[in-house]
C-alpha cells in the first residue's frame, strides 16, 4: 500500500507532474504521463513532439528526466514503417534528454496517439511547484506561442509551409535547456504552456501562489502565422474553451484585439516553460535561453489568480 507521507503536500491538481519522496531517500521522484494525437503529418516529427511534450512536465517541476515508458496507438491501416518512424522520433528525443526508454505498450486505436510515462528526479527543496512563486518575480517565456491555431490552419490547408515548419521545430525542441537556465538563475516556480494556453496556465500559477500576474502583451513572442490564423477563425475548440474558462480572471481585455486574445489562450502542444525568476535575473535568463525567449510580465501582490493585460 502507498505510504501517503511520500507524496509532496505542495503539489496540487494543476501542477505539471507529481512529486513523490520515497522512504529515506534524499531526492524526490517526478512522475508524469502525457499522450497526444498528431499535430503534424510527418510521423517522425510527431514522435519527437510527443516525447518533448511529455518530458516537458518533468522540466516544468525543475526536474531531470531519468527513465520512460512509451505508449503508441495506431489504426490497423497504418503501415509498420509509419509506426517505426513515430517510435524513432520518440527515441531520438529521449536520447537527447538523457532519458532511457525501459519499456512501453502499443495498442490498435481508431486515431494515432503517442506519448510517454516519465520518471524523473528533483531536489525536493528546489522543486518548482506552483505554490512557490513570489511577488516581485519576473516571468520568462521560453518559446513563442501559437501552435494550436497554426495546426488548425494546416488541417484546413490554409497555413504557409514556413509557418508549419517553424511551429514543428518549436514543438520538437526540448525544454531541458530552459529548465537548466531557470535553475541556475534562481527560479522558484514554473509551468509549461500546453493545453490550457498561456493565460490559463499563468492564472493557475498566480492562484496557487496567491498573487496577481501582469502581462506585457507586446512582449509575448508569437509564431509567424498565428495571428493570421486566429483572425481567419482557424481556432481549435480547445483554445475557444480556454478563453471562456480564463476570461473571468482577466482584466484589460478591452484593449486587446480579438485575434491576439485568442492566441494568448491558444492550446499549445509542447509549449515553452513559463519561469518565475528574480527580477534581476530575468533578462539574463531570457538571453541565455535564446530561441525567442522573452520577459513577458511580473508577479505582484494583489487579487489571487488575476491576470492583468497591459
Amino acid at each position: 500500500m502507498l505510504n501517503h507521507r511520500w507524496v509532496s503536500p505542495e503539489t496540487g491538481p494543476l501542477d505539471d507532474a507529481a512529486i513523490v519522496c520515497p522512504g529515506a531517500s534524499d531526492g524526490s521522484l517526478v512522475l508524469t504521463l502525457d499522450v497526444i494525437t498528431p499535430v503534424v503529418d510527418d510521423p517522425r516529427a510527431f514522435g519527437q513532439i510527443a516525447a518533448a511534450n511529455a518530458l516537458s512536465d518533468v522540466y516544468a517541476m525543475g526536474g531531470d528526466a531519468q527513465v520512460a515508458l512509451t505508449f503508441v496507438g495506431v489504426p490497423d491501416a497504418v503501415p509498420l514503417d509509419v509506426l517505426e518512424a513515430i517510435l524513432l522520433g520518440v527515441t531520438e528525443k529521449c536520447h537527447e534528454a538523457g532519458c532511457a526508454i525501459v519499456g512501453g505498450h502499443s495498442i490498435r486505436d481508431a486515431e494515432p496517439k503517442a506519448g510517454l510515462a516519465v520518471v524523473g528526479s528533483v531536489d525536493p527543496d528546489r522543486a518548482w511547484t506552483q505554490t512557490r512563486a513570489r511577488a516581485g518575480q519576473r516571468l520568462v517565456l521560453s518559446k513563442p506561442i501559437g501552435t494550436g491555431v497554426i495546426a488548425q490552419a494546416a488541417r484546413s490547408d490554409r497555413a504557409a509551409a514556413e509557418s508549419v515548419a517553424l511551429a514543428t521545430r518549436c514543438m520538437a525542441r526540448l525544454n531541458r535547456h530552459a529548465k537548466n537556465v531557470g535553475a541556475a538563475r534562481g527560479a522558484t516556480a514554473a509551468t509549461d504552456v500546453t493545453g490550457f494556453g498561456l493565460l490559463a496556465h499563468l492564472h493557475h500559477v498566480a492562484a496557487a501562489s496567491k498573487l496577481e500576474a501582469r502581462l506585457d502583451v507586446a512582449a509575448i513572442p508569437l509564431l509567424d502565422g498565428a495571428l493570421d490564423a486566429a483572425g481567419a477563425g482557424l481556432v481549435p475548440g480547445g483554445s475557444k474553451r480556454n478563453l471562456r474558462y480564463v476570461e473571468p480572471h482577466l482584466s484589460g481585455t478591452e484593449q486587446i484585439a480579438a485575434a491576439l486574445l485568442t492566441v494568448l489562450a491558444d492550446a499549445q502542444t509542447s509549449g515553452g516553460l513559463l519561469l518565475c525568476l528574480p527580477a534581476d535575473q530575468a533578462d539574463a535568463a531570457a538571453a541565455e535561453i535564446g530561441d525567442g525567449a522573452c520577459v513577458v510580465g511580473e508577479l505582484v501582490a494583489g487579487q489571487a489568480g488575476r491576470v492583468t493585460l497591459a
